[in-house]
């Protein structure tokens, strides 16, 4: 089984890596702000979605490999719950384009999961 190629058909480990990147600008537009507590868990959760995905390209069987991205979901579903927290109010900045990324890479990742299973 060729798990890598799953992913790099879907550009999943590209898009994720990316998105660690931009949440780590934003986290540092938060930081700025002093806003520590919600900066500091998007940065662990934003940044664990590409973590998990990458982990997954070395998975060993096909259920550790599911194991991994389904792990990713659950760490996106955490960051889209606090950047529309964010996104919700008047004295964070405004991260449509975050939102936007994260919903097409939970996408991708639920697809992935769907036909490897």
């Amino acid at each position: 089984m060729n798990l890598q190629a799953k992913h790099t058909d879907s550009d999943l480990l590209s898009k994720t890596f990316d998105f660690a990147v931009n949440i780590i600008n934003y986290t540092g537009e938060l930081q700025e702000q002093n806003k520590f507590v919600i900066g500091n868990q998007l940065l662990k959760c934003g940044t664990a979605i590409g973590a998990n995905t990458k982990e997954s390209e070395n998975a060993e069987t096909e259920a550790v490999f599911i194991s991994k991205l389904e792990t990713a979901i659950k760490e996106a579903t955490e960051t889209q719950h606090w950047l529309s927290f964010c996104n919700t109010r008047k004295d964070y900045p405004k991260c449509n384009d975050l939102l936007n990324e994260l919903a097409e890479i939970i996408n991708i990742l639920n697809k992935t999961i769907a036909t490897t299973k």
